[in-house]
């Protein structure tokens, strides 16, 4: 007959020096070393003689470690310095108030050579067998967020269009795979810069090896004349919601009724699809630009009271694909979201630590590197699945936050886990794919 166990009769002792709190770190340490993160940010990342700056390398990573383990304040590093934990990570684990200072040493132009840094890393994830879109089509998510901050001694929070006092940073997703391609922290009231940063990803993943085709999805925010003009220019094609113009206004007026087809977007209600044009002036030239217009209704007899007109959502596009085709391709762009809420709830920018509006820049890097780390390791375990995006936390839970043992066997050091582990099989194959992988410099 099994007893319950008297938990009161345990006593606690805090002196076990092999135990390792995190041991599936093992796992994210074995790809960071194949990918040759710390040496790449060491001679992309020059602090100089500033404090803290000294080997940027295992200080970057030391955040990006502490995130992996759901890490969200700086202090959280400390974890990472427990028992032997350590001993599973390819660098030297920097403490927390080293991690502060070294964040405040930067400037605008250490943290572009940082974003230099994610570009070269991207490159070499991409080069690895299966790993980049290649020649194939790529679909690119931009979209922009609201980090929340209190109080007012974050430096560059304001209050935006939404009224949230914090930050209003730009990312830019894969579609397929969730990875953020590229990214940057702009201050709270900022709706600048919109242009560029898309010539910018771009030009990004162009130089990481995609060589195919290039489709870019944005909301509303994001439309302008010069972004289009920009990405006809460099042959993307496009996908962006488009305000409520007064033109715009009008060529939807001019629909028929017979111009309308029927979609199946939602069970509880009518949806129909059209298209039009309109004309736009790019540099005192008249351009001719293709309008899809989705308008959506609710169709129970009872409910229709409450919504009983149309609603109508416009996006304009360069793309051939019929319109109920380009409805459903820019539908997709709302999985963007599901990135953008994995990076601020599961990868630690939820919470911006410092003061300081570039330290917060680095800060955000880091929770970027921290997200793709998932991405790519989940990608290795065989249970990735473009259609099923894995959220950081699922990651987290079934592969790093477990505990485990460090012994030495016959000569031999063996990291010893729990038995009866539910994800054993990924973790293994997880390591065994990420240690067959090629030593990148």
């Amino acid at each position: 007959m099994n007893r319950i166990p008297d938990i009161d009769r345990l006593d606690v002792r805090f002196d076990e020096g092999s135990l390792v709190a995190d041991a599936g770190l093992l796992v994210a340490g074995s790809l960071m070393k194949r990918l040759g993160m710390e040496q790449l940010l060491d001679s992309t990342v020059r602090l100089g003689k500033r404090d803290g700056g000294a080997r940027p390398g295992r200080k970057v990573l030391s955040l990006v470690a502490s995130m992996l383990t759901g890490g969200t304040h700086i202090d959280h590093a400390d974890r990472l310095r427990s028992g032997a934990t350590r001993r599973v990570l390819p660098f030297r684990v920097m403490a927390p108030s080293t991690l502060g200072t070294f964040l405040r040493s930067f400037t605008w132009g250490h943290v572009c050579q940082l974003h230099k840094a994610l570009g070269v890393l991207l490159k070499r994830v991409w080069s690895l067998p299966g790993a980049g879109p290649g020649d194939q089509p790529l679909v690119i998510d931009v979209d922009s967020t609201i980090c929340e901050v209190s109080g007012k001694s974050k430096e560059g929070a304001c209050y935006g269009h939404t009224q949230v006092l914090g930050y209003h940073p730009l990312i830019a997703s894969r579609a397929d795979t969730g990875e953020i391609v590229h990214h940057r922290l702009r201050k709270g009231s900022s709706q600048k810069g919109n242009t560029r940063f898309m010539v910018e990803t771009v030009n990004r993943v162009r130089r990481a090896g995609a060589t195919g085709p290039i489709t870019i999805r944005a909301d509303k925010g994001f439309w302008s004349r010069k972004t289009v003009k920009k990405l006809e220019e460099m042959g993307v094609e496009w996908f962006i919601a488009i305000p409520r113009y007064p033109n715009v206004k009008q060529a939807i007026g001019h629909l028929d009724d017979t111009d309308w087809v029927d979609i199946g977007y939602t069970p509880d209600g009518e949806a129909q699809v059209a298209e039009t044009t309109i004309v736009i002036k790019i540099d005192k030239t008249e351009h001719t630009v293709r309008l899809i217009i989705r308008r959506t209704r609710l169709a129970d007899a009872e409910q229709q009271p409450l919504w009983k007109d149309w609603r109508h959502h416009t996006f304009a596009t360069n793309s051939d694909l019929s319109a109920t085709e380009a409805d459903r391709t820019y539908r997709n762009h709302a999985r963007v979201e599901l990135g953008i809420r994995d990076l601020k709830h599961h990868t630690g920018l939820a919470h911006c630590p410092s003061g300081r509006f570039f330290a917060n820049a680095v800060w955000m890097a880091a929770a970027v590197i921290a997200h793709n780390l998932y991405r790519w390791i989940n990608h290795h375990t065989g249970q990735g699945s473009p259609q099923r995006l894995t959220n950081g936390n699922t990651v987290r839970t079934r592969l790093f936050r477990l505990p485990g043992r460090i012994v030495n066997h016959a000569g031999q050091l063996i990291v010893r886990l729990p038995t009866n582990w539910p994800w054993a099989s990924a973790y293994r194959t997880a390591l065994q794919n990420i240690r067959s992988l090629p030593q990148l410099c």
